[in-house]
């Protein structure tokens, strides 16, 4: 793909989005053209390092100042993103992820910058980098290993034609591992012994995942790659101002390029180091010992680099869930996710993909009642397909399990943080208790979401109760809208099927959907 740049923006018929990529180490955004055939034209980047993230174990906690660092840094790119009319897609990773004060960031992206951030999973995170990686890098039809080094966490996927054959995260990166073994900046010998002994148990699992699937060619992305790639270059006197795109380095000059940073004997003369930004001096020490560890331990021989990676991803990502090949039925990828989960704990698949066939039905059938898209009608597929997960561990709060298990597997890609809740919100209300503010789950949530969640689970109640034998004796079903706020669903009952215990269980569970839609509901057989 070919990418050009342009100084200004020109409007006419043009769909221009923003993806922000909000980092350990840095925000990024990238604001494009996008065509229906699937292309982008880039019209300008912005980066600013704000070092959100710090720690060398569990980023815990995000710094007030680093908040404020990050907000006025979001600010700025809102004011960039209106000035294209672009519509703002941003998404956060490692630190904020793992921060317990998320949500005071979150809330201060909303309310000052005007921007809604999504937080993402390391696997969903990996898949993504993988998407924008692709549009970079000439792999796609060879067998891949993708390495995405950042300031918190390294992402790694090996793939062939577009399909994710293994996506990890872990929580290794630039900034984690320099400050676990160089806090104070100093390089010494034995913190060097230490830091590689550390990184080489850290991989061995993956490792061994790696050796089972294998790769052809290794692609690398972000800061810390693109660096070494750009201090690769300038070592052999070849110029970096185009950019680092599709750049090959090998082992030896990996080797190089250590040993330079390992020499300087602080982060003022590792500044002064050929092709490697100031702002990354401090953190190169880590990422680079990271690096070198992923190259011995997955026998990597030379990596080709690409300036595509989570940003571009999240943009055309963005271009894939809102084509017409998104309605009505979930993406294949987010399908198969789902799929994999539902065989892996599921014990009566028949039941629940019919009740959730009647749920969708039900909310066809009152789309003008709630005025949900698309996208809810996805997360009403999804979970309704998982609802009943939990199973595997107890029938006695069933329930519940089933929201544990969606929340904590990382199967489910394709989905976002906040898709990934609502789906396991709708499996904790699908039986028992109603959503509450009590509930501290549901009570996070944006106002918009608990109306999605209380009308969704609505609907998927009704949608169980409908086939409460187990027999698919209810086919189908159909919605009247009558005066006076009257909604009756009429059950189409299969010939020879006694509908009875379908229809008195359905007029004992409608109470949420009644509530949810402003309606009084009766059921009825057609």
């Amino acid at each position: 793909m070919t990418i050009r740049r342009r100084a200004a923006p020109d409007r006419t018929g043009s769909d221009v989005r923003a993806a922000i990529d909000i980092g350990t180490n840095s925000i990024h955004m990238v604001v494009a053209r996008v065509d229906p055939a699937g292309g982008f034209e880039v019209l300008t980047r912005e980066k600013e390092s704000v070092r959100l993230g710090h720690g060398p174990g569990e980023m815990s906690e995000l710094a007030f100042d680093a908040i404020d660092r990050g907000i006025a840094a979001l600010q700025r790119m809102r004011l960039v993103s209106d000035a294209y009319d672009a519509s703002v897609h941003a998404v956060a990773t490692s630190a904020v992820r793992e921060a317990t004060n998320r949500e005071v960031f979150l809330r201060r992206a909303r309310d000052e910058a005007g921007i809604d951030i999504e937080i993402i999973a390391g696997v969903e995170e990996a898949r993504l980098i993988h998407l924008g990686v692709l549009q970079a890098v000439p792999v796609f039809d060879r067998l891949h290993l993708v390495v995405d080094i950042g300031g918190g966490s390294t992402e790694f996927v090996i793939g062939k034609s577009g399909t994710e054959l293994l996506a990890r995260s872990l929580k290794l990166g630039a900034i984690r591992v320099t400050e676990r073994f160089f806090a104070d900046g100093i390089i010494r010998a034995r913190s060097v012994r230490d830091c590689r002994e550390y990184l080489r148990a850290y991989l061995a699992p993956l490792v061994r995942e790696v050796a089972e699937r294998g790769f052809e060619v290794a692609v690398g992305s972000s800061g810390t790659i693109n660096a070494i790639a750009a201090m690769s270059e300038q070592r052999a006197g070849r110029d970096t101002a185009r950019g680092v795109n599709n750049v090959k380095f090998t082992r030896d000059d990996l080797a190089a390029v250590l040993d330079d940073i390992l020499t300087a004997r602080n982060s003022t003369e590792r500044a002064a180091l050929a092709g490697l930004d100031a702002k990354r001096s401090d953190i190169i020490v880590g990422g680079a010992l990271l690096l070198e560890q992923i190259f011995n331990e997955l026998h990597i021989s030379e990596m080709v680099t690409s300036e595509f990676a989570l940003r571009e991803g999240v943009l055309l990502n963005t271009m894939g869930t809102q084509s017409s090949n998104a309605f009505h039925h979930l993406s294949n990828i987010r399908r198969e996710g789902v799929q994999r989960v539902r065989d892996l704990f599921e014990r009566d698949s028949a039941h629940v993909e019919h009740s959730t066939d009647l749920a969708l039905q039900l909310f066809d059938g009152t789309a003008q009642l709630h005025h949900l898209g698309t996208d809810a009608r996805d997360l009403l597929e999804a979970g309704g397909v998982l609802h009943n997960v939990g199973l595997f561990i107890s029938h006695s709060a069933h329930h519940k399990h089933s929201s544990y298990v969606i929340r904590n597997t990382d199967q489910l890609v394709g989905f976002s943080q906040r898709e990934i809740e609502i789906m396991a919100l709708l499996a904790r209300y699908h039986r028992k208790s109603t959503p509450s503010m009590r509930h501290g789950e549901y009570a996070g949530l944006r106002e918009a979401d608990q109306n999605i969640v209380r009308v969704l689970a609505g609907l998927l109640r009704v949608g169980i109760a409908l086939d409460r034998s187990h027999a698919s004796g209810v086919t189908d079903v159909r919605c009247r809208m009558l005066a006076d706020e009257r909604l009756v669903i009429e059950a189409v009952v299969r010939k020879g099927h006694d509908p009875s215990l379908e229809i008195y269980t359905a007029d004992q569970r409608k109470d949420l959907l009644s509530a949810a839609l402003g309606q009084t509901i009766e059921i009825a057989t057609s």
